[in-house]
């Protein structure tokens, strides 16, 4: 995929990481704009098996208002979806695009060095101010560091 083929900033749920990599959070239960760029790639936070979608994915089991139940497995889900996202079309999501999907997105920004309690902070102020909604996925991302 070319670089012009990446998420526009100025599209719905689209987050600038950063580092300046720029991946989309969105939730699930809105459809998607038929004039909507598609995803390459997209990570599914659900606590059942999500529906097919006709691009790359992959299915974090994560339960609404809860964790992942394999936090190992999310890390690397995660760290795959990192790496993807400087030359693809990334999309985390879960049902509302809000809890989950903003945990995950404050992990990627872990990831890029940001300290967990300031990648709260940064995906609530440039993703959605609801973002990771609970104190459980707060102390996560925290220890999302720790690695």
């Amino acid at each position: 995929m070319a670089v012009s083929e990446l998420w526009n900033e100025s599209d719905v749920g689209v987050l600038r990481l950063p580092s300046g990599r720029l991946v989309r959070g969105r939730g699930l239960r809105h459809p998607l704009d038929p004039g909507a760029p598609r995803p390459s790639y997209g990570v599914y936070l659900l606590g059942r098996q999500p529906p097919e979608v006709p691009w790359e994915s992959a299915w974090i089991r994560w339960p609404d208002f809860r964790l992942p139940a394999d936090r190992a497995a999310a890390r690397s889900v995660l760290a795959g979806a990192w790496e993807r996202s400087a030359g693809e079309r990334v999309e985390l999501a879960c049902g509302g695009g809000r809890g989950r999907t903003g945990t995950a997105l404050a992990c990627l920004a872990v990831l890029e060095g940001m300290p967990g309690e300031e990648a709260v902070a940064y995906v609530r102020r440039h993703y959605d101010r609801h973002a990771v909604e609970t104190p459980w996925q707060r102390r996560y991302v925290r220890r999302f560091g720790e690695g």
